[in-house]
């Protein structure tokens, strides 16, 4: 459970549907042509971005250093659908059908498209896609382990290969496709799949990290592949973890690569 003591300045926003607040904090939610989308309020704070040397299975990229996230922000609890997607597209990429199942065989671009789509309509909304370090921030949700979850995972907290666990971990079920959204358990703060069914997006440009504490930290400005967050269905435990970094060409489209969503200020 979190204890909230740092609010939004407007609740409920405007362009709320529905809000309330349970367990895991603060929530609202956007209703387009009948599909809802709901959304987590992420306070401030101080968190170490990347992993220890002493993590198992880490890659060097994943330089520990010190981040600040100054402000709050709404972050969804889930990845995109298919179904707010084709609501607000009018098309179905994915090879994994299904309307609660995330969109995927989507690129940096037709995230960006959507976004715009989206805001175009409904200017308040403010969407966007989350930075990396607000990405791992949330992921995190207050923890220093691997995994949100603690030091290890299975199949009935996270969708991957099962067939490579992560650190030696016991084998579990592979089930070589998506998941619905919201079908495994949430992390800390309400937050669903954040571990493995689809890599998502990230704004940021990938680039190495600072060795410094920073704020707000926003990638380089300029650089060949966006980041990608999460691990997938398709990738073992290791790639699954909090700190995994992982990135694509802006108009590369995969069958494991989807988005979620984030609201700018």
């Amino acid at each position: 459970m979190r204890t909230l003591t740092i609010y939004p300045n407007e609740f409920p926003e405007s362009w709320a549907s529905d809000w309330g607040e349970d367990e895991y904090g603060l929530w609202m939610g956007f209703t387009y042509k009948g599909v809802k989308q709901f959304f987590r309020w992420i306070e401030p704070g101080t968190f170490r971005m990347g992993s220890p040397t002493d993590e198992p299975e880490r890659w060097e990229s994943e330089t520990l250093h010190s981040v600040t996230i100054s402000r709050g922000f709404w972050l969804a609890d889930s990845t995109v659908t298919q179904a707010l997607w084709k609501a607000a597209m009018g098309t179905k990429p994915s090879k994994f059908k299904g309307d609660n199942h995330p969109v995927e065989q989507v690129s940096w671009h037709d995230a960006q498209s959507f976004i715009d789509k989206l805001n175009g309509l409904k200017p308040e909304l403010k969407l966007c896609l989350p930075t990396e370090a607000q990405w791992e921030f949330a992921c995190r949700a207050g923890t220093a382990t691997p995994f949100s979850f603690d030091e290890q995972i299975d199949s009935s907290q996270v969708n991957f290969d099962g067939d490579i666990p992560y650190n030696n971990g016991r084998k579990s079920e592979y089930r070589q496709q998506t998941v619905a959204v919201k079908s495994l358990p949430p992390n800390p703060w309400g937050l669903y799949e954040m571990h493995g069914n689809i890599w998502e997006w990230c704004q940021d440009w990938y680039g190495e990290y600072s060795t410094e504490t920073v704020t707000e930290p926003q990638g380089p400005d300029t650089g060949d592949d966006r980041v990608l967050r999460g691990g997938s269905w398709i990738y073992g435990g290791r790639r699954c973890r909090s700190a995994y970094r992982n990135a694509r060409a802006p108009d590369d489209a995969s069958r494991y690569v989807g988005f979620r969503l984030a609201r700018g200020h």
